[in-house]
């Protein structure tokens, strides 16, 4: 899939790139850049740009030079941020503890991005969650389920990677169905803590998730699509969050069981 770049609103532009497993399948990735009410850049996530997208980029953000800030927000998403600091090298660059301890050369901010300390600092444009419940970083390197989630509130759009998944469905499948479908990563069950309480602690997240962010009306999630509110033709972010919510109860009454 080629590099290209959605204007989801006049402040905030989704990226969505490219990255092969084992060098094969093409997963797709994403970074967004947003502008602050300010008039300066940030990033969400890092990705390394090149031909059109990089010269769009550059168009909006002088040549690099209003881009302030890069916001890393999924602590297995490290392949790009190298580059992205290289490209833009004077934007203050923050990540999560295992974006440091990755790559401990790269002049990191000292907030963490899953840190109430570095949410402040963007309160004004941003509102951040990081779900609870479930391990932050997982010491299993396969499960990716948690991110921190980002809503940009003047353009009504969550950034998300991997936690939540929204996925158009082919042509064939919507004769039998919906035509796209939003559901939490499918690594949830593994992601959960080992403890009493972990399964009820996510589900009350989740439910907060869907209610404090009610007036969303686009989503870009990581590796599937961006849900835009003009061509969104079947429920609200709202009500598709809380959807996929019921789609994990087997899942959490199975940890309820065995942990409490």
């Amino acid at each position: 899939m080629g590099d290209r770049i959605l204007q989801i609103s006049d402040d905030f532009w989704n990226i969505r790139g490219s990255f092969k497993v084992a060098g094969l399948v093409d997963v797709g990735t994403q970074a967004s850049l947003v502008r602050r009410a300010n008039g300066r850049f940030v990033f969400l996530d890092s990705y390394t740009l090149s031909g059109e997208v990089e010269r769009q980029v550059r168009a909006l953000t002088n040549d690099g030079k209003d881009v302030e800030a890069v916001l890393n927000v999924h602590p297995f998403h490290t392949v790009h941020v190298k580059r992205m600091h290289e490209s833009f090298p004077d934007a203050r660059l923050y990540g999560t503890a295992r974006h440091v301890s990755r790559a401990p050369q790269l002049p990191w901010e000292q907030a963490r991005t899953e840190d109430t300390a570095l949410h402040v600092v963007f309160a004004e444009d941003f509102d951040f969650m990081v779900p609870r419940g479930v391990d932050f970083i997982s010491s299993n390197e396969h499960v990716h389920f948690s991110s921190v989630l980002v809503l940009h509130r003047a353009s009504k759009t969550i950034h998300v990677d991997d936690t939540l998944n929204y996925v158009r469905l082919p042509k064939a499948a919507r004769r039998l169905g919906p035509a796209d479908v939003m559901r939490f990563h499918p690594t949830l069950g593994m992601a959960l803590e080992n403890r009493a309480g972990a399964a009820r602690d996510f589900r009350r997240w989740a439910e907060e998730l869907a209610e404090r962010w009610h007036e969303a009306e686009n989503l870009c999630a990581a590796h599937t699509a961006a849900l835009t509110g003009k061509k969104n033709r079947g429920a609200s972010i709202h009500d598709r969050i809380l959807e996929a919510l019921q789609k994990t109860r087997r899942t959490l009454r199975a940890h309820e069981r065995k942990y409490g």
